[in-house]
């Protein structure tokens, strides 16, 4: 009788084991990402109520009485009272003291863009002796406090008779805003291309139509941003004018609310005060709602080439 030795049965296959959790011991990382997404939210949201809630209460207070102020401060207004934004435009002088501040911060502003604009394209585009000691001057610009040289421009500017003067003030705040705008306008003048400047002169024109017609435009978004954070600084600047603009039909803005503060604080007057508040603030808000994709871009550009 003939015996037949069985083959060993096949081992059976392994069912292949899908990754799909991490490591245990690991933290995953897309759990890391929810909860860090959670808490940056979740502080922006803090600091968005913390910012907005004041000027949403300026905004409501503007409409209400005084006795509706003091009473139920929270609450919303009754009915809309636009007297009280006649009163403080009228009465308080806001017109005088807007008039004011728009030529003072229009012309400085017109100025530091232009002589910023031509410094920082001299100091990013031609190699000249001096070069980086004048732009590190600017730099260092920025970092003298102004409060050390209130005295001795007082004296300055009354020696050339410009004190009390609205060229005076637009020549004091070009010269406060020059530093910052020619450090923001030579990095942002670097990053452009080179190669369509060379196109235009090789084409015969100067370096001034160069600047004018053709890099100046291509700075279109750098401008819109520091001038923004020059329009922002000048308008709400407080201790130049002070100093040098004691005048009172001269005054700008940022003095016209201090003297309001203080006159409708005697007064009693909360509602006028809180109007003339928020007539300050519509100029900038305003001007940050209309240009901030402009802003966002400027502070972009020239991160990747």
């Amino acid at each position: 009788m003939k015996v037949t030795e069985t083959p060993p049965a096949a081992p059976a296959p392994r069912s292949p084991v899908a990754k799909t959790g991490a490591p245990s011991g690991r933290p995953d990382k897309g759990t890391e990402g929810t909860v860090l997404n959670v808490f940056s939210h979740g502080m922006l949201i803090i600091w968005a109520v913390l910012v907005v809630m004041p000027l949403l209460w300026a905004v409501m207070s503007s409409f209400k009485t005084d006795d509706s102020i003091l009473s139920t401060p929270w609450a919303l207004p009754d009915k809309l009272h636009f007297e009280n934004w006649s009163r403080a435009w009228t009465q308080a002088h806001m017109s005088d003291y807007f008039l004011n501040t728009i030529l003072v911060v229009g012309g400085s502003l017109v100025g530091t863009l232009l002589l910023g604009s031509m410094a920082a394209y001299v100091l990013a585009r031609f190699d000249f002796p001096g070069n980086r000691f004048i732009y590190f001057l600017f730099i260092g610009g920025m970092s003298f406090p102004i409060i050390l040289a209130l005295v001795p421009l007082f004296f300055v500017m009354n020696n050339m008779g410009l004190l009390n003067s609205v060229h005076g003030l637009i020549l004091v705040y070009i010269a406060y805003s020059l530093p910052f705008t020619v450090f923001f306008l030579t990095s942002f003048f670097r990053t452009l291309p080179t190669s369509i400047a060379e196109a235009a002169m090789l084409d015969g024109a100067s370096h001034t139509r160069t600047f004018f017609q053709v890099m100046l435009p291509m700075a279109k978004p750098g401008l819109i941003s520091v001038g923004i954070f020059n329009f922002l600084g000048q308008w709400n600047q407080y201790m130049l004018p002070t100093v040098l603009n004691t005048e009172p039909d001269g005054k700008v803005l940022s003095q016209g609310l201090v003297e309001l503060a203080v006159s409708q604080g005697y007064k009693g007057d909360w509602s006028g005060l809180f109007a003339g508040l928020v007539m300050a603030m519509l100029p900038v808000l305003a001007a940050y709602v209309v240009f901030q994709r402009q802003v966002v871009a400027g502070l972009t550009a020239g991160a990747l080439k």
